[in-house]
Formats: structure tokens, C-alpha cells, sequence
């Protein structure tokens, strides 16, 4: 199925572009999360008319990832966890509790944008953890995990 492309998708192209993805990719994510429309030949003509107005929001959205990323280098955030006394968890530290964390601390962030290549955190002790806020940016943030006391 051919679509086109409103906002930027990672590994798949940019605004704009007329790309061929499989029907149920197109069908249950980039139509009805308004990353996409059929390539048809009358949505081809709106979306040229309209390619300011899709660029405009694509720039904003962009900024605004950008200005949380400067926010975000060099965070840190303390999360206190059930822990042995060999620093091992008792259950885990996931995407969500990070970004609950960071919420509650001012910053607010999605589990979603939260990228743990590595798995859920297990032990006590400080970790990096990656943050994907847009397409084109990262960043890495500091998780500590402490025990309970």
C-alpha cells in the first residue's frame, strides 16, 4: 500500500514522501496516529497545498523536542526500590518508573520515549538510560537506584 508520509518516521523516510509499506503497518499505526495518508490522488493534492502548514508543525515539533533535550542533559533521578542486601531488586526498575520519576520531578516525560536496550533494571546503582524524544533526538539520562531503607 503506498502512503504518504506527514511527519517523519524513523526507517521508513521523511514528510512528505510517497513510500510502500504493508497494508496493517498503514492500516492500525500510520493512519490512525496521523503519521500518514493513502496515497490517493486527491490526497496528493491537498497535502501539496498544505506541505507549509505540515513542514511549520514538523519544525515546531522538533524545537520543542530539542528545547526537553537541553532540559534533560545531565538529569538525574533517584528511584528507591525493594532490594536484597547483595544490592539485587526484589522486582525492577522499568520505563515506566523512570518516567514517573522524572514527571514528579518537573520534567516530564512519556514510557514511550524511554529506551532500555539493556532490559528493566535489576541491581542498585547508577545506570544510563537513553531517551528518544523525536525522531532525530536523543539524549542519555541518569537513573540511581538506591535501596529501601
Amino acid at each position: 500500500m503506498d502512503v504518504i508520509l506527514l511527519q517523519k518516521v524513523k526507517n521508513l523516510g521523511n514528510l512528505g514522501d510517497k513510500v510502500r509499506v504493508k497494508a496493517g503497518y498503514s492500516r492500525n499505526f500510520l493512519i490512525p496516529y496521523g503519521k500518514a495518508v493513502p496515497a490517493t490522488a486527491t490526497n496528493l493534492a491537498e497535502f501539496e497545498q498544505r506541505r507549509a502548514e505540515f513542514e511549520a508543525k514538523a519544525n515546531e515539533i522538533l524545537a520543542a523536542a530539542q528545547s526537553r533535550k537541553t532540559k534533560l542533559e545531565g538529569a538525574t533521578v533517584t528511584i528507591k526500590a525493594n532490594a536484597s542486601t547483595e544490592g539485587k531488586l526484589y522486582g525492577s526498575v522499568s520505563a515506566r518508573d523512570i518516567a514517573e520519576a522524572f514527571t514528579a520531578i518537573g520534567l516530564p516525560m512519556e514510557k514511550s520515549e524511554v529506551i532500555m536496550g539493556e532490559g528493566p533494571i535489576r541491581r542498585v546503582g547508577d545506570s544510563e538510560v537513553e531517551v528518544h524524544l523525536h525522531a532525530d533526538v536523543h539524549t542519555m539520562v541518569k537513573v540511581v537506584v538506591q535501596p529501601e531503607s
